[in-house]
């Protein structure tokens, strides 16, 4: 009896790991509870979940990107009111508005039925999934990856592709990717891609793999670049921010200090101008 009672044991701790291994049926979220969303994994199986304090931004508070605010305003409205639209890969300088200006499209279109679903870039295997769970309901989904890049033999490039251009199931209407990235490729450059790049009858053949890099990138039907902000255009935004903070006057010493905190940093983008609003004015509060 011993024996069998072992044998027992070992197979329940055996069907108890099975167990886990199995995806568990998950309850879909309660849509009226957010705007926004987090696909989150536990284990083997993920689940929508709700983020209950998003970040607020709004359209106005972006400053020195009319153009792409445009751009990008445009192709939301036409996704909301169930017109045409294309995914988004925003891409460029760090700092300069790119995932802010996808939480303003969230904000503003909110109350039109938009709701948002952050997605990280080592979740992207499970795209298909997620689009399961919401092709169905009434609300227009924007997928949102940030900071989106990859290496070769990286699994999520593969799913991501997919759900851009839909396999034998074609691509579902309530679902748009906006994808913020620094590369415009999303993958890196070596020199020895561009060393099998062949030359035929004065026609320039890139090489298969510099083709496969830009077939990701292509698959996003608007590409829509962030460029680092000159001297006058940084100050414009600081200014901006000061004035948000309650400091209505950028005095000559305040400027100096505003160039001063550019420089320490390597960087004039809207970000660093923010931030130093926020110091200068923190500052002028202390007794």
């Amino acid at each position: 009896m011993k024996g069998w009672d072992k044998l027992y044991d070992r197979a329940e701790a055996l069907l108890s790991r099975l167990e886990e291994l199995l995806p568990a049926g998950q309850a879909d979220p309660n849509w009226n509870s957010a705007i926004a969303f987090r696909w989150r994994k536990s284990g083997r199986t993920g689940s929508i979940q709700p983020v209950n304090h998003p970040h607020h931004v709004t359209f106005d508070a972006l400053q020195g990107i009319e153009r792409q605010k445009n751009l990008i305003d445009q192709n939301t409205r036409q996704f909301v009111q169930g017109h045409p639209a294309n995914n988004v890969l925003l891409t460029g300088a760090r700092g300069t508005g790119k995932s802010s200006l996808v939480k303003a499209m969230l904000n503003k279109y909110a109350a039109m039925g938009l709701r948002l679903i952050e997605v990280e870039k080592h979740d992207l295997t499970d795209l298909h999934d997620i689009v399961e769970q919401i092709y169905q309901r009434p609300e227009r989904f924007l997928l949102y990856c940030d900071d989106l890049s990859f290496e070769p033999g990286d699994p999520g490039y593969k799913a991501l592709k997919v759900v851009l251009d839909g396999s034998i199931a074609t691509a579902s209407e309530n679902v748009l990717v906006y994808a913020t990235s620094n590369r415009r490729h999303l993958m890196p450059d070596f020199m020895r891609d561009n060393l099998d790049t062949r030359h035929l009858g004065g026609e320039i053949h890139p090489s298969e793999s510099v083709e496969e890099k830009i077939s990701l990138s292509e698959r996003f039907g608007l590409w829509v670049s962030f460029y680092p902000f000159d001297q006058e255009q940084y100050l414009d935004i600081a200014g901006h921010w000061l004035n948000h903070f309650g400091i209505e006057e950028m005095t000559p010493p305040i400027r100096e200090a505003a160039l001063q905190w550019a420089l320490g940093r390597g960087s004039r983008s809207g970000r660093v101008a923010w931030q130093f609003a926020r110091d200068c004015a923190g500052k002028q509060n202390l007794p």
